[in-house]
């Protein structure tokens, strides 16, 4: 649990709602690279969605939602 109180507040936001059960490590990861190629919030949300996406259809053959179809 301490791994994912450290994360950022939008990132916990973000890994609260997910369809899958990622890691805080791996999220923190993907977001730290992210935001140090200069991504802003809302791009690395977004990039984070889509990864999800991907992962959903490897996993089921699920077609993904439409962009920005995420409850906030």
């Amino acid at each position: 649990m301490a791994a994912y109180d450290a994360l950022p507040a939008p990132l916990r936001r973000w890994l609260a709602g997910a369809a899958l059960p990622w890691s805080p490590a791996s999220c923190l990861r993907l977001w730290q690279r992210l935001r140090a190629e200069g991504a802003s919030q809302a791009k690395a949300l977004a990039a984070l969605d889509r990864a999800e996406a991907k992962a959903l259809r490897r996993e089921t053959g699920a077609a993904p939602l439409a962009e920005g179809a995420r409850a906030a």
